[in-house]
């Protein structure tokens, strides 16, 4: 039994549903005791299949294992037996579906390309490994396949101590391809050299990092993957990364994956989907194979097989890669039968009704065990927009164990208010109900955008704000309208968002200086073009154009939140909200937050009861360094006035002026 239930105790409206929770939590344990040998051994070293299956150099030759138990025969194929069916290359099989070859070191040498002919009962077929470490593709044929990866002189790690800061969660999340200004696709060398001295010089301390499992289809963001344990080769080479890492580490960056174990790609040669040509080694049976909105397939998390290749990938990446954690992605799509569509989650019945899949939630109970188990100071994010109650609560307190969870909320609501009102009706109180309204027990990761509001057929927040316009007015000597509203918003959006938090902030790539355009990877829609799939970092490089300004911004703002300590925990205080004004304002420790929507009104002496005592502007979004108009003297310190109707709680009215469309953040200054 959960010996806590502080999930319940924090949220008493859960009481009556205590019996499945327990329940949950009661069945990863007991898959545990099974995958562990009743304690035995760890759950990590049951999740080291990495280190046996797949290939290995011995110190007399090669090793090579796979699990494929619907197999009758198997023969390893490639460019050192001219790809024929050799029995000099023919596996045997071992127990469990196992299959094992021992080659002489003079059978594979460094980058020779190899595949697997898998034989089962009426077919075969050619297969790329399942625990390959490097698959490449070819440039002419476009066929992937595994590469033998042995240099002489292997990356070696300069950072063996790094551990993430945390205190905020600063998260930049970004796409190796397409990083670059060139139409292209871009490398971990050059994101290394070119991009991450960027991102050190933003101020954030952290890298999320999509596509780095091999898929077949780079158009698919890296979400249809193929080869879990291989670093996708179109990026560069495995050294590549490594040496992205330790860098990254170096600058006090730590490095977050994207990992993708909700779903695979459904191709049979390149991926999973009919390995050993039965369908169900890995994957659901029936109506529960196939993903109905994503035509992919569902692993069959029920299986000690299945668990042992995804736990043991978590474990691959943090221990050759050194990665400091994982987004996991489309946690929604695994925790209930149907995927979480058409499902509206209006009340707590909904997430207790025996829709959900218990062995998904048993995997995903296990993984962050596993993951804090192998690095105690990993992190782990939760992309799930249902609301599932404890995904951010430790498993022993009646959750599932991740570190935080992503506030999906707050971007569906910026683009909706964005889209659907009128300036006039942007409501303060709205706005701050959105960006708080969160489960007071579990971390969020707070952002205004990431990449899915990029995507062709979605627009940005800077483009839905400005549109065409940003193709005509974006020169610094050219007021236009259009143009000062979106670039006002854009920085209040972000403030609000970001200074509001109570784990961390994320930003996707570009965003932060206004990139003008959606992200398009090459497709037959688009002549496979690389226009759109890239960011235009010129634009913020020209000081002759406004988008500085915008990048400006945002490193003071999280220059702002990064020094202050803990600044995710200070407790929030809303001073003050009015909607006919469109007035926000609230305070955590000694800083001032006030924000006036207000699209014409701009207000003189305009008051709050705050702590008495004298007050210095830090921030202001209506600067000229930030393309603003300068419309205050931030130089003035601002005092507080006394009322005698407060003072036994010590506050005193602090009137500022407060210009439309514009925030400003002061700090109080602590006289000794």
């Amino acid at each position: 039994m959960v010996q806590s239930l502080n999930l319940i105790t924090n949220d008493p409206w859960l009481t009556p549903y205590e019996a499945a929770i327990n329940g949950r939590y009661q069945y990863a344990l007991n898959k545990e005791k099974v995958l562990t040998n009743d304690g035995e051994q760890t759950l990590s070293a049951f999740a080291s299949g990495y280190l046996y299956f797949g290939l290995h150099k011995i110190p007399d030759g090669w090793v090579f294992r796979e699990w494929a138990p619907n197999a009758t025969a198997i023969y390893l194929i490639g460019t050192f037996n001219n790809w024929s069916k050799d029995e000099r290359y023919r596996m045997t099989r071992m127990e469990n579906g196992n299959w094992e070859i021992v080659l002489k070191e003079d059978c594979l040498h460094h980058k020779d390309l190899f595949k697997l002919l898998m034989e089962w009962q009426g077919g075969c077929g050619e297969r790329i490994p399942a625990w390959s470490r490097r698959v490449v593709q070819d440039e002419h044929t476009k066929i992937f396949c595994a590469q033998v990866w042995n240099p002489t002189e292997p990356y070696i790690f300069q950072n063996k101590n790094f551990k993430p800061d945390t205190s905020p969660l600063l998260i930049y999340e970004c796409h190796i391809g397409m990083s670059t200004n060139e139409e292209k696709v871009g490398t971990y060398r050059e994101f290394r050299t070119r991009i991450l001295p960027r991102i050190v010089k933003d101020g954030y301390n952290a890298i999320q990092i999509m596509a780095i499992q091999e898929h077949p289809y780079y158009g698919s963001f890296g979400y249809h993957v193929s080869s879990f344990f291989s670093a996708s080769s179109r990026f560069g080479t495995p050294e590549e990364l490594k040496e992205l890492i330790d860098e990254a580490h170096s600058s006090g960056v730590s490095v977050i994956m994207d990992i993708v174990h909700s779903h695979a790609v459904k191709n049979e040669v390149e991926g999973l989907g009919r390995f050993d040509g039965s369908c169900d080694q890995y994957f659901c049976t029936g109506n529960r194979r196939e993903h109905p909105a994503w035509d992919s397939l569902c692993f069959d998390y029920g299986k000690n097989e299945v668990l042992h290749f995804l736990l043991s990938n978590c474990k691959f990446w943090l221990d050759e890669y050194r990665f400091d954690g994982f987004r996991f992605d489309g946690v929604t799509s695994m925790l209930y039968y149907s995927h979480g569509l058409g499902e509206n989650f209006t009340n707590y019945a909904d997430y207790y009704n025996g829709h959900q899949d218990g062995d998904a939630i048993m995997y995903l109970t296990l993984a962050n065990k596993l993951i804090h188990e192998v690095n105690p100071s990993a992190i782990t994010i939760a992309e799930e927009v249902s609301g599932m109650p404890g995904l951010a609560v430790k498993p022993e307190d009646g959750g599932y164990g991740f570190d935080y969870r992503m506030a999906m909320n707050i971007p569906d609501y910026w683009i909706k208010t964005i889209k659907e009102k009128k300036d006039e009706d942007w409501h303060p109180s709205s706005i701050w109900w959105e960006t708080t309204n969160r489960r007071a027990d579990e971390k969020t990761i707070s952002y205004a955008e990431s990449h899915d509001q990029a995507l062709v057929g979605d627009k940005t927040i800077i483009f839905r704000l400005i549109d065409a316009e940003m193709y005509w007015h974006m020169r610094k000597d050219d007021r236009n309208f259009i143009v000062d509203r979106g670039m006002a918003l854009h920085k209040m959006i972000r403030l609000v968002t970001a200074s509001t938090i109570n784990g961390g902030y994320l930003n996707f790539i570009g965003n932060e200086f206004g990139h003008p355009e959606w992200i398009d990877f090459p497709r037959e829609g688009n002549n496979w073009s690389y226009k759109y799939a890239r960011r235009q970092w010129y634009l913020v490089d020209d000081m002759n154009l406004k988008y500085h300004y915008l990048g400006n911004f945002d490193r003071e703002m999280i220059s702002l939140i990064k020094n202050v300590k803990d600044f995710q925990r200070l407790q929030l205080f809303k001073i003050w909200d009015n909607d006919g004004d469109q007035i926000l304002a609230y305070m955590r420790k000694n800083l001032l937050f006030v924000f006036n929507f207000n699209p014409i009104l701009s207000f003189s002496d305009y008051g709050f009861l705050t702590p008495q005592g004298e007050y210095e502007v830090i921030l202001n979004t209506d600067a000229l360094r930030f393309g603003g108009f300068g419309l205050t003297d931030d130089t003035i310190h601002h005092f507080t006035q006394p009322d005698p109707l407060y003072a036994k709680e010590k506050k005193e009215w602090l009137k500022l002026y407060i210009p439309a469309r514009s925030a400003v953040v002061l700090r109080k200054i602590e006289n000794d």
